[in-house]
């Protein structure tokens, strides 16, 4: 397993393996919140400025990205006030790479970077709809945080907010 920051020629790659890996969650969720979060992972927000996009790979083959967003950044595009940790983004692993560690794997190199940059606590957001994402964040020790929820499609969904000590 190789975790490494992706390269610029791998972006269109990565954004469609995302929605492939997330589109699970559309038969669970309305359709107007699909929608949402569509185009939230499909977004221009991977390529911020001091945003880490970084890739998993086994035998060669790109199997699962995230996105790090530095602290005091827009991670979720007008929806949320600019944290004083970095942010996990779109977590994703391709299907038939799924139960081998990558997500794990893609995770602890978020938190291993922000620990490097001398932060104390990172953070994430997820739905209660990605059940698997929040068994992973919680067998990691994040804690709820209530306060930096939000509702991005007005449709009774909230996106929860998590923070971990590091």
């Amino acid at each position: 397993m190789i975790i490494r920051d992706a390269k610029e020629d791998e972006l269109t790659f990565i954004r469609e393996q995302r929605i492939a890996a997330y589109l699970e969650h559309a038969q669970a969720i309305p359709e107007e919140h699909w929608q949402t979060l569509l185009q939230a992972i499909s977004s221009e927000a991977d390529r911020q400025s001091g945003v880490e996009l970084i890739v998993c790979e086994l035998e060669q083959n790109i199997v699962g990205s995230v996105v790090l967003f530095p602290a005091k950044t827009d991670a979720y595009e007008g929806f949320l006030e600019e944290l004083d940790y970095p942010e996990i983004r779109m977590l994703a692993v391709a299907p038939e790479a799924r139960g081998k560690g990558v997500a794990s794997a893609l995770l602890s190199e978020c938190i291993q970077r922000s620990k490097v940059k001398g932060y104390q606590t990172i953070g994430l957001h997820t739905g209660d709809f990605m059940q698997n994402a929040l068994k992973l964040y919680e067998k990691h020790g994040f804690e709820r945080l209530p306060q930096y929820d939000f509702e991005p499609a007005n449709d009774g969904i909230i996106v929860k907010a998590f923070r971990l000590s590091i």
